[in-house]
């Protein structure tokens, strides 16, 4: 079997500085623990690890060269030089002074005003992160094939549904046919109905949700086109996914479980995607906008008696 990982970043530009963070943060569940150990050093510190030889950075974190090259090129790096040059520039960056005023960290006794300041600054981070690391190839990609589909269709459960059921509302007042399952029979029922030129989007944060991949298999062995949308881009979902698009993994603590932190980037990229499809589709789309709108407008103004 091919390594998802590596078909989603061969071939695509090394990431920008600022975007390093966010792909360690991406694709650390992934890695090997020794890989885990150069990629934590190289996020940590990278004015640090910019100044050493590969040697220096294997004897740093325990490792081998080989353990160090092999993860330069997980993330998307060609070479550790490529990578010594980008944690150069992420240092630079951190030295500007956009230093975090507070930590994501909920207490049990924090004052309501803590805990807003905090979650701003975390859901800023993960939309941050999720931007840094979104594909925009694949996510032109996915764009192009939504925009012709004869219908599309979306499977998420729990948290992911709700996001699911937010992108078919969109695509839907536009003037496209999509459908949201949160229903795993129903979304394996919908998904054998699909063919060539049809869409089926899945959304899992974990990359693993059989609830979800089932039906995306599906749809995939009866020639749709598939997209995931995950935060496990090495995930089961990927092997049946024709485009993925990686959404960033948020730290999770007992008051802000995974559910509550995906959710923010998972709304991110469906938005990406929805004003991409909107974008191509703008001669129908605007007419049909406009029609949704006039069509609710009489209930959003104030009843006369």
């Amino acid at each position: 079997m091919t390594n998802p990982v590596k078909e989603i970043f061969s071939g695509a530009a090394p990431p920008a500085p600022a975007a390093l963070a966010a792909k360690v943060r991406t694709l650390a569940p992934s890695m090997t623990r020794s890989m885990q150990r150069v990629a934590e050093a190289v996020a940590d510190d990278p004015a640090g690890c910019a100044a050493l030889t590969v040697t220096g950075l294997a004897e740093l974190t325990g490792t081998s060269e080989a353990t160090v090259v092999r993860t330069a090129r997980l993330l998307g790096y060609p070479g550790y030089r490529d990578l010594r040059l980008a944690l150069a520039g992420l240092a630079a960056h951190q030295l500007s002074g956009r230093a975090p005023a507070v930590t994501a960290d909920i207490a049990v006794d924090d004052p309501i005003a803590d805990v807003v300041a905090k979650l701003a600054y975390d859901e800023q981070q993960t939309l941050a992160d999720t931007a840094a690391g979104l594909d925009t190839v694949q996510l032109g990609a996915a764009v192009t094939a939504a925009s012709t589909a004869r219908r599309i269709d979306i499977y998420g459960v729990g948290a992911s549904s709700l996001v699911g059921m937010d992108l078919a509302q969109k695509l839907l007042r536009i003037g496209l046919i999509a459908h949201a399952h949160a229903d795993p029979h129903l979304a394996v029922t919908n998904a054998v109905q699909l063919r060539s030129g049809d869409v089926a989007i899945a959304i899992t944060h974990s990359g693993s949700t059989g609830d979800v991949i089932e039906p995306l298999r599906v749809a995939f062995d009866r020639g749709a086109t598939t997209i995931a949308i995950t935060g496990r881009p090495d995930g089961p979902v990927s092997q049946y996914a024709d485009h993925v698009l990686t959404t960033s993994t948020a730290r999770e603590s007992e008051l802000r479980p995974a559910a509550m932190s995906s959710r923010t980037s998972q709304l991110l990229v469906v938005d990406c995607l929805f004003i991409g499809v909107a974008q191509r589709t703008y001669e129908t789309a605007a007419p049909a906008l406009a029609a949704s709108y006039e069509a609710l407008a009489h209930r959003h103004s104030p009843r006369t008696r």
